[in-house]
């Protein structure tokens, strides 16, 4: 480029060279800008461009064009950026958008006039980052953390499938499907996607859960992550669907969506590699990031709009921690707390689901922290209650709020450095349509469906439910919010058998309360998931639709069936089943300090009556 010319060969852009916020801003143009735009500051460039004079120079950027055209503020900034391919959005915008261009000069007006204060705030905002942050590490984190988080739930599962839903489980899958395609035909299949549809036998079930479980480990490993996705997703869907009330947790629908976005997030190679793989979609980033969001605030709101008292008068965690489907040691320890600590923490908890997660789409030092916030509560969740690999996933979903600028001093010295030396490249506008169009469904289906889940008042439009409709037996947009209504007592199932109705021997759970000096354990990542559903059946009637399982289980255990006494701690009639069963209600509750130094007990409980009558093994 000559020095005395004011044509340039390619866009010149001139900023204010001693300006240290201008310098740094431009420095992030660089790295977005490459080759296709040169930057000279004033200081050294006015004296070859006399139309413009030291004063425009002094106030805002300007661009002069190779053709001798000259603009400035917004418009030069727009201009400039949109001489790179893909980055032409906001010159668009400008031109054609009524209300943009002045909007976007009065905004550029405002930060020139106001660079020291700029300059500081994005110190404090952004952090030393200067140019567009990468994700290399971002990924490879956060793909490690979920192949762990399914090789958790598929193993966890394996063990106890047969007893859950296989051919002489509780309820048996190969009934269940065979219903649905009784009531629906040959096109059951639309509304129960599943694999079991034509694989039904016990072999299959454990093939599905070792099977995942091998394909979460080539997951860790990063070796064909696309294509493992799809299988793990593919898997877990089947299992979930066939799997019934079993399988109808919160978690295993966060999972089976965070493993369908982390599709589009996964690099399409056969086995990756950090300084040669391409960088990560940002659509599928900010997907991810959009979960996280509804997640946590979608719980949070739901606490607020369910109207229970507990929650609005802070009193909430009262309760929780005796109330809670499987607590921990540790649990015990915070129930006793005094009740001004457990008001503040319920204040905690709301600053932390309904606050933080905005700041999942702030600049980056604000990501930070509320990336921190949110795995302070899921380790502080995970303290106190088993909730298998709930903590983890949230904490893997956390992951996509930091940079490969703010990781790298996590990761070994060899393996940031070949993330640094990565070549930037970009994704070719097919797939950015295509991943963008996702992106709009995707975000529609779930605002829809987070409204009328949180605020149950809303009334949908015709075309939302059938939008919604046809989303639902996929279980992967989905909506959340745990914890609407506090319960305020533990009620607890204990099931007996007789053989003369005048001796009966309690059946003994692996991990939910029962015996009173019996301390709560961690059992997490593992899900127990009969004990979970035990919690649940106590809450209702037995003759209740979503407890129609629990008989079922008693007909179990008076078979004597040994998949499903397998899912016990022991079994009260090794020799012969039971001629009698009962369930008996009780309410439990934590012991205070004393009596458990006293007499070794955690737990105290009152008979409340039977849960069921006493049924014979004929009936």
């Amino acid at each position: 480029m000559s020095d005395t010319t004011s044509h340039p060969a390619k866009p010149l852009l001139i900023y204010d060279g001693d300006c240290g916020f201008c310098r740094r801003s431009v420095a992030r143009w660089r790295t977005v800008t490459g080759e296709h735009v040169d930057y000279a500051p004033s200081q050294e460039a006015a004296d070859r461009f006399p139309q413009v004079s030291r004063e425009q120079f002094g106030q805002s950027v300007v661009l002069v064009e190779p053709d001798g055209g000259i603009c400035f503020g917004a418009r030069a900034v727009f201009r400039a950026l949109a001489s790179v391919p893909g980055r032409g959005l906001g010159w668009w915008a400008y031109r054609r958008v009524p209300g943009f261009a002045p909007a976007s000069e009065a905004a550029y007006r405002f930060v020139a006039a106001h660079r020291g204060l700029m300059a500081t705030a994005t110190r404090w905002l952004w952090g030393a980052q200067i140019g567009p942050p990468s994700h290399l590490l971002t990924r490879w984190a956060f793909l490690r953390l979920l192949g762990l988080t399914y090789l958790i739930a598929f193993v966890s599962l394996g063990v106890q499938v047969i007893g859950l839903i296989g051919e002489n489980g509780i309820t048996p899958a190969q009934d269940y499907l065979s219903r649905i395609q009784a009531h629906f035909g040959d096109e059951g299949w639309q509304s129960f996607p599943t694999l079991f549809w034509w694989f039904r036998s016990d072999a299959a079930l454990r093939g599905a859960c070792w099977l995942g479980a091998g394909l979460s480990v080539l997951l860790i490993l990063r070796i064909a992550p696309v294509f493992t996705l799809i299988l793990l997703w593919g898997l877990y869907l089947s299992l979930v669907v066939a799997g019934g009330v079993f399988l109808s947790f919160q978690w295993d629908i966060l999972l089976l969506e965070t493993g369908f976005l982390a599709i589009f997030f996964a690099p399409l190679r056969i086995w990756p590699r950090l300084e040669s793989e391409p960088p990560p979609s940002r659509i599928a980033l900010w997907l991810l990031r959009w979960l996280l969001f509804r997640l946590v605030f979608l719980s949070g709101a739901v606490k607020l709009t369910s109207g229970d008292t507990t929650w609005r008068d802070l009193t909430a965690l009262d309760y929780h921690y005796l109330t809670q489907p499987l607590p921990t040691w540790l649990a015990w320890y915070a129930h006793q707390l005094p009740g001004w600590f457990q008001k503040a923490s319920t204040v905690v908890m709301y600053a932390i689901e309904l606050g933080l997660p905005f700041l999942i789409f702030a600049p980056r030092r604000l990501r930070f922290v509320a990336a921190g916030g949110i795995t302070f509560l899921m380790l502080c969740i995970a303290a106190t209650g088993n909730y298998n690999f709930f903590n983890l996933l949230t904490v893997a979903l956390c992951v996509t709020l930091m940079d490969d600028a703010f990781l790298r001093r996590f990761f070994p010295k060899r393996t940031a450095e070949r993330a640094a030396v990565a070549r930037a490249t970009r994704w070719k506008w097919p797939r950015r349509a295509l991943l963008g169009t996702v992106a709009v469904f995707i975000v529609t289906i779930s605002s829809i469906r987070g409204i009328s889940g949180t605020w149950r008042d809303v009334k949908l439009r015709p075309w939302m439910l059938t939008l919604v409709g046809h989303t639902n037996p996929w279980h992967t947009i989905n909506t959340y919010g745990l914890f609407r209504v506090m319960t305020t007592r533990r009620a607890e199932i204990v099931v007996e058998g007789s053989r003369d109705q005048i001796e009966w021997r309690e059946y003994r759970f692996r991990w939910k309360p029962g015996d009173m000096k019996d301390r709560p354990r961690f059992v997490q990542p593992h899900q127990p998931r009969l004990d979970w559903q035990m919690w649940f059946a106590a809450l209702g009637d037995y003759r209740s639709r979503s407890n129609q399982w629990f008989t079922l289980f008693l007909s179990r255990l008076a078979q004597g069936e040994p998949e499903v006494l397998a899912l016990l701690d022991d079994n009260p009639f090794p020799d012969e089943p039971p001629r009698y069963l009962r369930a008996q209600l009780y309410v439990y509750a934590f012991t205070d300090a004393k009596t458990r130094r006293e007499t070794g007990a955690w737990w105290t409980r009152e008979y409340l009556g039977p849960y069921t009558p006493t049924m014979t093994r004929r009936n």
